[in-house]
């Protein structure tokens, strides 16, 4: 079977196409710049530039590989970007979307797209897939748009929303566990919240989750994350006792501690029972995932 996935570069992208290339499918990688992937040549392997906003050349390389599977994973996620880029955020979380659902619509293929927590406002958390979604900030609003393009696309479709994704990967941004990690490594003191809380996600259990929706041609809504429900201070101490780090550096810290343009949804976290069901998945503890991804 083809599969094209979207953001490719990134670190959910790369973890997801090397575990699909594992598992003999097609794959076609698209993001926009240079090809990141550390892959040996394959012939089950192709690479294309694309930029999403360009509903011209999405369609054109949808029509040239005419994947049966389609998996949306680029976006804008950076929170506070989106914030003070608003025509920029829509236009890739959302008009982009919109792009490929069409071109999905000419080659029939499956549409999965990968959604966030930040969807909900965060006073009931954690979530069930059946829970009403209230964005709090633009990043969240435009995840939901495009959530309700892709349901309302007449295609066959599912949504794989995830929260704080965390792992290792060429060219990516930092994320909590290696940025605690550098600024204890340098003796630098470091202050982070103890007042919201995520279910932190590890980009192979992800990619796990997204995998299984694709083999048993899943359909509807799934929350596909960690299963413990963490604080980003918890996060900090635990890394720190992983790699032996100094504790006092770390200060607890909350929201009001910070002024950051995008209002943060206080309590998220995923409930994963129907993903554990109906799909099979089962997600690594947060220890288990650092003893994993981040060998000391």
């Amino acid at each position: 079977m083809k599969i094209l996935v979207t953001g490719a570069n990134g670190l959910l992208g790369q973890e997801l196409v090397g575990l699909l290339l594992q598992k003999k499918y097609e794959v076609i990688a698209t993001s926009k710049g240079p090809n990141r992937l550390e892959l040996p040549s394959i012939n089950n392997f192709a690479y294309r530039e694309l930029d999403i906003t360009d509903g011209l050349a999405s369609q054109a390389v949808l029509n040239e590989y005419r994947p049966a599977v389609i998996i949306h994973a680029a976006a804008m996620t950076q929170v506070d970007e989106c914030e003070l880029n608003k025509i920029d955020c829509y236009n890739i979380n959302v008009t982009a979307t919109r792009f490929l659902i069409e071109a999905a619509k000419d080659i029939h293929a499956k549409f999965i797209y990968v959604s966030t927590d930040f969807i909900f406002d965060g006073l009931t958390g954690p979530y069930t897939e059946d829970d009403e979604p209230k964005p709090l900030n633009y990043y969240g609003s435009t995840k939901l748009s495009a959530e309700t393009e892709v349901m309302e696309s007449g295609l066959n479709w599912s949504i794989v929303r995830t929260v704080l994704v965390i792992g290792n990967a060429s060219g990516t941004r930092s994320n909590i566990i290696t940025w605690v990690r550098e600024k204890l490594t340098k003796g630098e003191k470091i202050k982070v919240v103890d007042d919201q809380f995520r279910t932190p996600t590890f980009t192979e259990d992800l990619a796990k989750g997204i995998l299984l929706v694709v083999e048993k041609d899943a359909t509807g809504i799934f929350h596909v994350s960690g299963k413990d429900l963490l604080t980003p201070y918890q996060i900090a101490l635990k890394t720190a006792d992983h790699f032996k780090l100094d504790h006092s550096l770390i200060e607890k810290a909350d929201v009001t501690s910070f002024s950051q343009p995008a209002v943060r949804p206080p309590r998220t976290g995923f409930y994963i029972e129907k993903a554990r069901k109906e799909l099979g998945y089962e997600p690594l503890s947060f220890e288990e995932g650092l003893q994993k991804f981040f060998p000391r």
